[in-house]
C-alpha cells in the first residue's frame, strides 16, 4: 500500500508522476531526452541500462517495465534475462558490455565507478558522451527506483500489464500522454 494516496489505476512511477505534475515535468523531460533523444546508443541499449540498474536495485516495477521496453526494442526476450545474470554472457557488443558494467557500478555508488571500467569502455570504442550518458541514465534510474520503492507504490504481478507499459514506452517514450491516463481506469492493473 502506497505511503500516500495515489491514483489506484496508475501503479509505480506513473502514479507518482501524476500525483505531482510540477516535479514530474522536468523528470519526464530529462528521461525522454536521455532515453529517446538523439544518441549513438540505440533506444534499446539505453533501456538495457535502465533495466540493469533497476534489476540490481531490486525495484520490481521498474525492472519489469524496462525489461518489457528493452525486449520490444531489441526484438527478443533473451538479452535482458541473460544480462541480468551475467553481463559478459549477454548477446551485446563489447562496448555495450563495458557500458553496462559502468551502469552497474553507478548503481552501487557513484564512487564505485573505476578508472579501469572507464578505460575498458574507451578501449571498446565508447565515446566520452556515451560514457557520460550511461552514468547519467544509471543515476537517473537509481532516483526512479528509490522514488518508486520509497513511496511503496504498487507493482502489479500480471506480466501483461508490463507488456502494455513497455509498448506504451516504445510508442510514446517518456512524455505524458496528451489525454492523460483516465483511459487506464477501465484496465485496473492486477
Amino acid at each position: 500500500m502506497p505511503h500516500i494516496p495515489l491514483p489506484e489505476h496508475l501503479p509505480g512511477i506513473t502514479g507518482l508522476l501524476e500525483y505531482n505534475k510540477e516535479t514530474a515535468a522536468p523528470i519526464r523531460a530529462l528521461t525522454q531526452f536521455l532515453l529517446r533523444g538523439e544518441s549513438t546508443l540505440t533506444p534499446g541499449e539505453r533501456e538495457l541500462i535502465a533495466t540493469i540498474v533497476s534489476h540490481n536495485n531490486a525495484c520490481k516495477f521498474c525492472t519489469a517495465a524496462h525489461t518489457a521496453a528493452a525486449d520490444l526494442l531489441i526484438g527478443n526476450t533473451e538479452t535482458c534475462e541473460i544480462m541480468k545474470q551475467d553481463i559478459d554472457a549477454a548477446p551485446v557488443s563489447d562496448k555495450m558490455k563495458a557500458l553496462l558494467k559502468i551502469a552497474r557500478q553507478v548503481q552501487i555508488s557513484g564512487k564505485a565507478v573505476t578508472p579501469e571500467a572507464i578505460a575498458a569502455a574507451k578501449d571498446n570504442s565508447a565515446t566520452d558522451l556515451e560514457i557520460h550518458d550511461t552514468v547519467l541514465i544509471a543515476a537517473l534510474f537509481c532516483l526512479y527506483n528509490r522514488y518508486v520503492d520509497g513511496m511503496a507504490t504498487i507493482a502489479p504481478s500480471n506480466p501483461d500489464f508490463y507488456q502494455g507499459l513497455g509498448q506504451r514506452l516504445v510508442d510514446h517514450g517518456y512524455n505524458r500522454l496528451a489525454n492523460g491516463y483516465d483511459h487506464l481506469k477501465q484496465q485496473q492493473p492486477s
